[in-house]
């Protein structure tokens, strides 16, 4: 598409090492990255969602808060307290703003991340339904369990059930309230639009077995690095039932702390739920055969020359 910027998007499961491949790839095309992760959006939220492994110092830039990491530039992290709303349609219109401001630059930008569905907000151009949020409605459907949510969701619409999993809180949440709103399952109003850039998907392929102990190793690593004392923190702030609170590792920790399980119990189930959602990743992403997958380093830069002649 000659007409249009080019974009770059390297996605993959998490603990893929999508991150670091990324900023290789900023240092070697002269880029800047911009996050497709819906859980580094919370401020605060640091430890579970993985942003301090990245070594990153935060600066402020024109009212934004930017990660600097090795000289390579990380946007949109940081964005909401934990206690406030955010929809795909926002993730989607500060993403192409920023998207644009790096091109602007003469800088070439790297969206970076997990969440499908921001990702397909982007390189499809997805026309998200209009359907403000209810504060009243959304403070009727938290009242119930995740569980009761999610088996809402499968019977209006499974689609969206399937994508989400039964776990985001938040996010079912979205789904429900975008239904009860329009009267249409949410699966079924976002429409694909025309191309908005140039773009090249890169996806991490890496073996199960391998994927199951990086994502062990680095549940590890954030006991380790203190998540118990980021969730007593966050938990003395926010209400530990807020969608943004039952995110993977403060869940479990909120149990621990409550004495409903053991620590051990609290890390091994950190562990399953991170497996369940590498794997929903993974079968979110194979559906879309855009995706050129890369094992290592040297591949995904081929396919960058080839893309930017």
């Amino acid at each position: 598409m000659p007409n249009l910027k080019p974009l770059v998007v390297i996605l993959g499961p998490t603990a893929s090492g999508k991150t670091g491949l990324a900023l290789k790839l900023a240092k070697e095309f002269y880029g800047e990255l911009i996050n497709a992760d819906s859980r580094q959006i919370y401020k605060e939220m640091d430890i579970a969602t993985n942003k301090l492994e990245k070594n990153a110092t935060r600066d402020t830039v024109e009212d934004e808060i930017v990660y600097i990491i090795d000289k390579i530039s990380l946007h949109l992290l940081d964005l909401i307290n934990p206690n406030e709303n955010f929809s795909l349609a926002d993730y989607k219109r500060l993403a192409l703003q920023k998207i644009e401001e790096v091109q602007n630059h003469g800088k070439l930008p790297i969206l970076v991340g997990g969440t499908g569905l921001y990702i397909s907000s982007i390189v499809d151009n997805l026309d998200i339904p209009e359907a403000p949020p209810d504060k009243k409605l959304r403070a009727e459907l938290g009242d119930k369990s995740t569980k009761e949510l999610f088996n809402e969701l499968q019977n209006v619409d499974p689609l969206s059930a399937k994508t989400i999993g039964p776990d985001n809180k938040r996010k079912i949440i979205r789904a429900l309230e975008v239904y009860k709103i329009t009267g249409k399952p949410f699966s079924a109003q976002q429409k694909k639009g025309k191309p908005l850039f140039d773009i090249l998907q890169i996806g991490i392929e890496i073996e199960r077995k391998e994927l199951y102990a990086k994502i062990d190793k680095r549940v590890d690593k954030m006991i380790e690095a203190g998540l118990i004392d980021e969730t007593k923190r966050l938990t003395k702030r926010y209400n530990p039932d807020l969608p943004a609170m039952s995110g993977i590792g403060y869940k479990e920790i909120n149990s621990y702390l409550r004495q409903e399980i053991t620590l051990e119990e609290a890390i091994q189930q950190i562990k399953w739920r991170t497996h369940q959602y590498a794997r929903r990743q993974i079968t979110w992403f194979k559906r879309d055969e855009r995706i050129h997958w890369v094992k290592n380093y040297k591949e995904a830069e081929e396919l960058i020359k080839n893309f930017i002649k």
